[in-house]
C-alpha cells in the first residue's frame, strides 16, 4: 500500500484492523528459524533450504563482548531500535507471537506494510523474533532479527530474511527494492552497533 503523504495514526490503525485476521501471504511460514518450524505451522521446504523462488539475505554484525552487551542488544530488539527512522514500526508493539505490526517506509513515496510476528526466541544466550508478511505488504516472505552471545564471549546481531516482491510496483522496481533492502541492512547493523556500544558502556 503506497501513498504520497505519510500515513497518520488513523490510516495505520485502519490498515492494521483490515490485516489482523488475514493469513500470511506466503506458505513457508517459520522457515527463517534455522530450518525449524514453530509449532502450529506447516512449511514446505526442508532442512534449512531457501524456499524456491525467494532471495535469501543473511547478514551479521559484531556488537561487542560480554553480558552487558548482550543485555543491551536484547533491550534494543525489544524496543525495535534496529529499525532506522525511514522504516519505522508503528505502533511499537511488544515482541510476542501473533502481534501484528505496521512498517512505515519512506522510499520516494510512503509504503505502509503489514506483518505478523511468527515466533520469538528467548534463550539464555540468544534472543530475537521473526515476522512474516501479510497481504497488505509489498513483499512476500519472512525476516528474523536475533542477537547471540557466543561461547567466546562475542555478541552478534543476526538478520536472516527470504523475500520476493508481491505488489506490482515492487516487481516493476525490483532493482530499487533490492537496493532498499541492502540499505536497510546497513542502517540496521549500524543502529544496533551504536545502541549496544552505548548500552554496554553504561554503569
Amino acid at each position: 500500500m503506497w501513498r504520497i503523504l505519510r500515513p497518520d495514526a488513523t490510516a495505520i490503525a485502519r490498515h492494521l484492523g483490515a490485516q489482523r485476521a488475514l493469513p500470511f501471504s506466503y506458505p513457508e511460514v517459520g522457515r527463517s528459524r534455522d530450518g525449524q518450524v514453530p509449532s502450529g505451522y506447516v512449511s514446505e521446504p526442508r532442512d534449512g533450504q531457501v524456499p524456491s523462488g525467494y532471495k535469501l539475505d543473511h547478514n551479521r554484525q559484531l556488537l561487542g563482548r560480554g553480558e552487558a552487551t548482550f543485555a543491551a542488544a536484547k533491550d534494543a530488539i525489544r524496543g525495535w531500535r534496529m529499525f532506522p527512522a525511514w522504516a519505522a514500526i508503528e505502533p511499537r508493539a511488544p515482541i510476542a507471537r501473533d502481534e501484528v505490526i505496521a512498517i512505515v517506509i519512506r522510499a520516494g513515496v510512503w509504503w505502509l506494510n503489514a506483518a505478523r510476528i511468527v515466533y520469538v526466541i528467548d534463550e539464555p544466550r540468544r534472543f530475537g523474533f521473526a515476522y512474516g508478511t501479510l497481504p497488505g505488504h509489498a513483499e512476500r516472505g519472512e525476516e528474523r532479527f536475533s542477537v547471540d552471545w557466543l561461547s567466546d564471549d562475542s555478541v552478534w546481531y543476526d538478520l536472516r530474511a527470504f523475500s520476493r516482491p508481491r505488489h506490482w510496483a515492487a516487481w516493476l522496481a525490483y532493482p530499487v527494492t533490492r537496493a532498499l533492502q541492502r540499505r536497510f541492512v546497513r542502517h540496521s547493523k549500524a543502529a544496533m552497533a551504536t545502541t549496544c556500544s552505548r548500552g554496554s558502556a553504561a554503569p
